[in-house]
């Protein structure tokens, strides 16, 4: 398995979340379409970006200074945590009151207050599980740099 939000790790992430009834059919019922950043607290921009088209994700990337609909951004020992133990709606609703988790885009409160995205939401960080499986996604911060488990560093 590829590192955690790198290209390959995306289009697992998409391939998954496309065949989860949970995210994919529960999202097409409302017609959720929107451009989703996922990245690091204190990055500019997100290090991977979805575009999911009535429940259907049709595109990933980095982020690239466009327009988001959703950006959610976390330390990185906080995306490791999840990683290995997804988080329930309680424990997103804790790291969202302390900061751990924040939305740089979107409306955190209006969409935990309409069931209809909120599981799909919480489904999200449980896919991510799923399709990291293995993958010892260790990002350390050192000297204002993240260092991936390959020893390479991204600002």
């Amino acid at each position: 398995m590829s590192e955690f939000f790198s290209e390959a790790w995306l289009q697992a992430y998409r391939e998954a979340w496309n065949q989860e009834p949970g995210l994919r059919d529960a999202l097409a019922r409302v017609g959720f379409t929107a451009r989703v950043g996922f990245g690091m607290i204190d990055e500019k921009e997100p290090r991977g970006v979805l575009t999911v088209v009535d429940g259907t994700v049709t595109a990933t990337g980095p982020g690239d200074g466009r327009a988001l609909d959703w950006d959610l951004r976390a330390p990185a020992e906080v995306w490791q945590r999840w990683l290995a133990n997804p988080p329930g709606m309680i424990a997103l609703g804790a790291a969202y009151t302390v900061g751990d988790l924040r939305f740089v885009a979107g409306d955190y409160a209006g969409m935990i207050k309409d069931s209809r995205l909120a599981g799909p939401f919480v489904k999200s960080f449980q896919v991510m599980a799923r399709i990291t499986g293995g993958l010892d996604s260790s990002l350390s911060k050192k000297g204002g740099a993240y260092v991936e488990k390959n020893g390479s560093v991204s600002p």
